[in-house]
C-alpha cells in the first residue's frame, strides 16, 4: 500500500451525483480525485455487435469489464452502469423535478415510510442549475411526422383524460440551420470541447439511448459535468475500484483497486488484486444506491458510527415494464430518442387516489430489429443473439432460461414488431420499504411483496388502458410473471433524515456519524422520487457539494489565519 498521496477530496463514483460534486468541489479551488471503477466511452466505442453486447456485463472476476451491471436478488433485479458518466450513459435523458406534493414527511406506514428532510423550494434553485449544464429541453421534432409513437400516446392520454407531458431532454437536437447528424459546435461555432477529445453530433433519431450514444447527441456527465471537472482540475482515474474507506487523522483513507484493461477476458481473482490508497479530507460517496450501501455496508467495522438506518428504505422507484403489442398504427419505436413524452397520474396527495406514477413511451435502436431477427435465421449471428438473451436473462432472473426465453422471443417476435411494439415504462411512488443488508460477502435485499401491490395494479391497469387506446393489448415483461420486478432506478440505503435514528446523513448528505464523509447519489433518497430520478439526484448532489466545500474552506481556514499571523 502507499497512502502518501493526499488530496482535498475523493469522489467514489462518476454518475449524476458524482460528476455534480467533483465539478462544485473543483471548482471551488480544491483538489479532487475522482474514482470510477468503469471505462471511459468516447462516441463510437458502445458495442453494437451480438458479440460485442454479449460481453457488455460487468463482472471482473469473469473478464468482464463492460457497461451494464445486473443485481438479482430474490424478488427484485437492478440494472445500472459501470463507466465515466455512470447512469447517464444508458438511462433516457427525462428531466423531470419531482412533483411538489410528493415530498412527504411522515415516516410512518401512513405516509409510506418516507420522510424528506427537503422540499421542492430547497431543490428549485438547483434543478435550474442542472437544466442549464445538461442543455434540458424537449424533444424538437415534429411529433406525428418523425416520432409517431408521441402523437399516438398523446390522443390515448387525452382520450383516457390523463395529463400529458413533453419533458425536458438531456439531447442536443438539430437547431436552426442544423440537420439531424451535424456536428456539435461549442462557442464561437469551434468545435466543443469534452474530456474525450471527440466531435458530437445532433441527435439522429437512432433510439440507441440506452444502449450508449454512438453519435453523442446525449449531453451525458462525461461530456458536461465530468469534462468541466477536469478543466477545473480534478484528475479523473477511470477502472478504480473503491474497496475501503477508514477514518484516520485528518480525514479519510480511501483504499481501491485497479481493473486493467489487459486482464479483460479473463477470469481473475479479484480478491488479490494490489490495493492503492489516498488520503482525503472529504470523502463523497456516488457509487449508486447499490454500490454506495454496499460498499459502506462491508466498510461498516471501519465505520461504526452509521447508525441503524444503513440499508434502509430502498426503493425501485416504482419500476415496471410492459408492451403494447399488435397495435395496428405505424408507432416506430426504433425512431427519435428512447422516451419522449409522459403521462401523469397523480395520487392522494395531489386529487388522485393511492400512490401516484408515471407512463412513458419506450424504444429501442434499429439493430435490436436486426438481433432478433437473427433468432429466427441460421447461422452465428443466432447463436450469437440467443446466447446474449440467455446470459442476460439469465443473470436477471435467476431462474432457468427456458421459463421465460419463449416469453421474450414471443413478445419481441411480434409481426410488424419494430412498427407494432411499443415498451411502456411506469415509475412512481412505491413503497420503499427495503432493507439492503449483507448476507455473507454479498448485498442482499429483504423488501415486502404486498406493501406496494396497490400501485402496481393501479399502474398496469392504466397500461393496458393505453394499450387499448393505442388498438393494442398489453405484454408484461416476462419475469414480471415470475413475481419478480426489474428496477433501472434502484434509490435508498443511506437515507437522508433528521437525525441519525432514521437516516444515515443529514440535508446536506452530511453523515450524522462521519463528519466530512458526504453520501451525494441516489443512496441518499428517503424513497422514490416518482419521476425519472436523475435529475433529482444531481440537484441534490449541486446542494450538498456546497456543504462540502463549506468543510474544506473551514479546514482552511486556521492555516491560512497562522500563515498571516
Amino acid at each position: 500500500m502507499n497512502s502518501d498521496e493526499m488530496v482535498d477530496a475523493v469522489v467514489v463514483g462518476s454518475g449524476f451525483g458524482g460528476s455534480v460534486a467533483a465539478y462544485r468541489v473543483a471548482d471551488a479551488g480544491n483538489s479532487v480525485v475522482v474514482l470510477e471503477r468503469g471505462r471511459k466511452y468516447p462516441p463510437g466505442s458502445f458495442p453494437r455487435s451480438p458479440a460485442g453486447i454479449a460481453r457488455n456485463l460487468w463482472d471482473p472476476g469473469e473478464g468482464l469489464q463492460g457497461l451494464f451491471d445486473l443485481w438479482s436478488f430474490r424478488h427484485t433485479e437492478a440494472v445500472v452502469a459501470s463507466g465515466v458518466g455512470g447512469g447517464s450513459l444508458i438511462y433516457a435523458n427525462v428531466l423531470l423535478r419531482k412533483d411538489e406534493n410528493w415530498f412527504v414527511t411522515d415516516s410512518g406506514p401512513s405516509g409510506g415510510y418516507e420522510s424528506w428532510p427537503v422540499t421542492r423550494a430547497d431543490l428549485d434553485p438547483w434543478y435550474d442549475q442542472v437544466e442549464t449544464i445538461l442543455g434540458a429541453r424537449e424533444n424538437t421534432y415534429p411529433h406525428a411526422d418523425i416520432t409517431p409513437k408521441t402523437h399516438a400516446m398523446r390522443r390515448a392520454a387525452q382520450r383516457l383524460e390523463l395529463k400529458w407531458l413533453d419533458p425536458n431532454l438531456a439531447v442536443s437536437f438539430a437547431g436552426e440551420g442544423q440537420r439531424p447528424g451535424d456536428p456539435i459546435a461549442g462557442p464561437a461555432g469551434a468545435p466543443e470541447q469534452n474530456l474525450h477529445g471527440a466531435v458530437r453530433y445532433t441527435c439522429n433519431l437512432c433510439g440507441g439511448c440506452n444502449f450508449g450514444c454512438n453519435s453523442g447527441s446525449k449531453n451525458t456527465l462525461d461530456h458536461t459535468y465530468l469534462s468541466m471537472a477536469v478543466r477545473a482540475g480534478a484528475d479523473i482515474r477511470d477502472r478504480c475500484e473503491v474497496r475501503t474507506v477508514t477514518p484516520v487523522r485528518g480525514g479519510y483513507e480511501v483504499g481501491y483497486v485497479r481493473h486493467e484493461q489487459a486482464n479483460e477476458g479473463a477470469r481473475i481473482d479479484t480478491s488479490r488484486l494490489p490495493v492503492h490508497t489516498l488520503r482525503a479530507k472529504v470523502v463523497l460517496m456516488a457509487a449508486g444506491a447499490l454500490g454506495t450501501t454496499y460498499l459502506l455496508l462491508r466498510n461498516r467495522k471501519r465505520l461504526p458510527a452509521l447508525g441503524p438506518a444503513l440499508g434502509a428504505r430502498f426503493s425501485g422507484n416504482g419500476d415496471l415494464l410492459g408492451f403494447v403489442r399488435s397495435s395496428p398504427d405505424a408507432l416506430e419505436p426504433s425512431t427519435g430518442p428512447v422516451i419522449t413524452g409522459a403521462i401523469r397520474v397523480p395520487d392522494a396527495l395531489d386529487g388522485g387516489e393511492g400512490r401516484g406514477f408515471y407512463l412513458e413511451d419506450g424504444g429501442y435502436p434499429g439493430f435490436v430489429d436486426w438481433l432478433v431477427a437473427a433468432t429466427g435465421a441460421g447461422g452465428t449471428a443466432t447463436r450469437l443473439a440467443r446466447a446474449t438473451a440467455a446470459r442476460v436473462v439469465g443473470r436477471l432472473s435467476g431462474v432457468p432460461r427456458s421459463q421465460i426465453a419463449a416469453e421474450v422471443h414471443a413478445v419481441m417476435s411480434d409481426q410488424n414488431r419494430s412498427a407494432g411494439v411499443l415498451p411502456l415504462l411506469g415509475m412512481g411512488r412505491d413503497v420503499p420499504d427495503g432493507v439492503l443488508r449483507l448476507r455473507g460477502k454479498w448485498l442482499d435485499l429483504d423488501q415486502a411483496e404486498t406493501t406496494s401491490r396497490a400501485y402496481y395494479e393501479r399502474l398496469t391497469s392504466t397500461m393496458a388502458a393505453v394499450a387499448e387506446e393505442l388498438g393494442g393489448r398489453l405484454s408484461m415483461n416476462p419475469t414480471r410473471l415470475l413475481r419478480r420486478l426489474i428496477t433501472v432506478h434502484p434509490l435508498g440505503g443511506c437515507p437522508m433524515a433528521t437525525d441519525q435514528r432514521r437516516g444515515v446523513v443529514d440535508d446536506h448528505g452530511e453523515s450524522f456519524g462521519h463528519p466530512g464523509l458526504f453520501v451525494v447519489d441516489g443512496a441518499a433518497m428517503p424513497g422514490p422520487v416518482g419521476a425519472n430520478p436523475s435529475l433529482t439526484i444531481a440537484a441534490l448532489a449541486e446542494r450538498f457539494a456546497t456543504r462540502a466545500t463549506e468543510r474544506l474552506a473551514a479546514r482552511r481556514r486556521p492555516r491560512m489565519q497562522e500563515v498571516g499571523a
